[in-house]
């Protein structure tokens, strides 16, 4: 063999011998096991829920040893359901899941508990408590609050006088159930205050809820108030009524207050009010690794809310850079 051929193998050797050094070992590589994490999306067509996953996603950057496989259920719950059997076959340390329907993911929610895999419920419950923790606002709350402020836009505590149409958000939804039940608390006791419709649901769609908007201004002369389960309901009931020439004879009443949408409705003057329900995202991520790091988590996180009415929109807008 040449000289130089000698020479390139000893300095192959040494370059393969430096590498093998700075390779971890097994035991390290072990230590850099990442926790896989899935998360079942109901739909990512709404804003709310597209910023729920933005929040999932920003939390999931802040922690190397996580990887999170996130699906989209296409607001269908066949899809969803499909979406976590994958999720269970793929034998996820954790699952978090927001369901389309409580009663709809609640079999395939049970398969995983079943599995042994850790399960965190997301905004909408399931009709099972077997599940690890819920992380979601109180919906009750919120409707109360949504009440209590039509009470006071109507005209107040015991003279309260108006008519009320209520958009409903997905029927088959606790969610939907309470915003309606806990505004009803307080509005329910003013004899003045008239609702004008039966369980009119627009799926959390703006869409849907200004054509329901667009049937009760042509069936009803007199409309005061409205009240959509969430921001873009009451946001195309507005429009609905500004296509129509009367939105100025009516207060609308949101709830979800993204900066970007409903607070900035409320900045506008289209919206008299919106209530915030943060999304579960972050906190959720960030209890599932708790859990998985073998710390305690409790058995429901219930997120805080507030009131947002012209009086801090325009600040809270400041604050997110709008």
């Amino acid at each position: 063999m040449k000289r130089r051929d000698i020479m390139r193998l000893a300095v192959l050797a040494a370059a393969l011998a430096a590498t093998t050094a700075l390779l971890p070992s097994r035991d390290a590589l072990a230590q850099d096991k990442k926790w896989r994490i899935g998360f079942s999306q109901a739909t990512t067509i709404e804003p709310w829920r597209a910023q729920f996953n933005k929040d999932i996603v920003a939390e999931a950057a802040k922690h190397p040893e996580v990887e999170l496989i996130i699906t989209d259920g296409g607001d269908k719950t066949e899809k969803q359901v499909a979406d976590v059997e994958n999720l269970i076959r793929q034998e996820v340390d954790a699952l978090l899941v927001s369901p389309k329907e409580s009663a709809g993911l609640t079999g395939v929610v049970q398969q995983a508990i079943d599995a042994k895999i850790p399960v965190f419920v997301l905004d909408r419950n399931v009709d099972t408590d077997k599940y690890n923790q819920f992380v979601g606002g109180d919906n009750k709350l919120i409707g109360r609050a949504a009440g209590e402020y039509a009470v006071e836009l109507l005209g107040g505590k015991g003279k309260a006088q108006g008519n009320v149409v209520e958009i409903w958000g997905g029927m088959g939804t606790q969610p939907a159930h309470d915003r309606h039940d806990g505004f009803h608390e307080f509005t329910d006791k003013e004899p003045g205050i008239k609702n004008l419709l039966d369980q009119q649901s627009g799926d959390w769609k703006q869409d849907q809820a200004y054509n329901i908007m667009a049937t009760a201004l042509r069936n009803n002369e007199k409309i005061d108030l409205v009240y959509g389960h969430n921001d873009p309901m009451a946001y195309g009931a507005y429009l609905a009524a500004k296509d129509a020439g009367r939105e100025k004879e009516i207060k609308f009443i949101g709830i979800d207050g993204l900066p970007g949408e409903g607070v900035t409705w409320v900045n506008n003057g289209e919206l008299s009010a919106t209530f915030l329900y943060a999304t579960p995202g972050a906190e959720g991520l960030r209890q599932a690794i708790k859990f998985l790091n073998g710390e305690k988590v409790e058995k429901t996180v219930t997120l805080n809310t507030m009131k947002i009415t012209k009086d801090n929109a325009a600040q809270i807008m400041k604050d997110n850079g709008l």
